[in-house]
């Protein structure tokens, strides 16, 4: 299903790169829903994430001329949202006054020698059909917005976008292997919370 996405934004990214103007609206409605998530999940406010998604858009489309390889056309709109969502941050009245690292999302448990940080188990191993419950998913998102920036940034286009770890790297201005290791902190915080939810559900069951 995601190597079929690609290859279809690639297919209507090289036809509008040749001039075929009647594939914009298929082009924006590949694009738009996706921008939307990754904005709001990036800025935490639907007025700003509506702003984002669609100055991104009119970015893309004055600058399609600048894209040269219609195959990364989807890591190049992510860059470009990228740079959008931290503009609209400055300038945003729902921006944070600070960030929060992710060491304070982290669970702890008192112990002799101080408090120890929960180790959890790794993302990978929570079933997929939960995923699929909308009230998982919208823990899950709420778990994504309360990442630092950092490392939210970088499990929405992994996770969410699914890019490589080297376009992610590319997006970003970062290394391969600061993509990896803030991708597995940023998973661990992230299935924390799914932890909590899911073994309160069962206590309540």
């Amino acid at each position: 299903m995601a190597s079929l996405e690609r290859e279809t934004e690639t297919a209507l990214a090289r036809e509008l790169l040749a001039g075929n103007v009647e594939v914009f609206d298929r082009f924006v409605e590949s694009f738009r829903t996706r921008l939307f998530q990754y904005s709001y999940l990036m800025c935490s406010h639907r007025e700003d994430a509506e702003e984002v998604a669609q100055d991104t858009l009119l970015q893309v489309f004055e600058n399609f001329g600048q894209l040269r390889e219609p195959e990364r056309v989807r890591p190049w709109i992510f860059r470009i949202a990228k740079n959008a969502c931290l503009m609209k941050r400055r300038k945003s009245v729902f921006a944070p006054t600070q960030e929060l690292s992710l060491d304070e999302l982290m669970p702890a448990v008192r112990q002799e020698d101080g408090p120890r940080k929960i180790e959890i188990a790794d993302w990978s191993a929570l079933p997929d059909d939960q995923l699929l419950r909308s009230e998982l998913k919208d823990v899950l998102a709420e778990a994504i917005r309360q990442l630092p920036e950092i490392y939210r940034t970088v499990i929405l286009l992994r996770d969410i976008e699914e890019l490589s770890t080297e376009e992610t790297a590319q997006i970003l201005d970062i290394s391969t292997d600061t993509v990896k290791t803030r991708l597995h902190r940023a998973r661990l915080a992230v299935r924390q919370k799914l932890d909590t939810y899911l073994r309160a559900g069962a206590e309540v069951r």
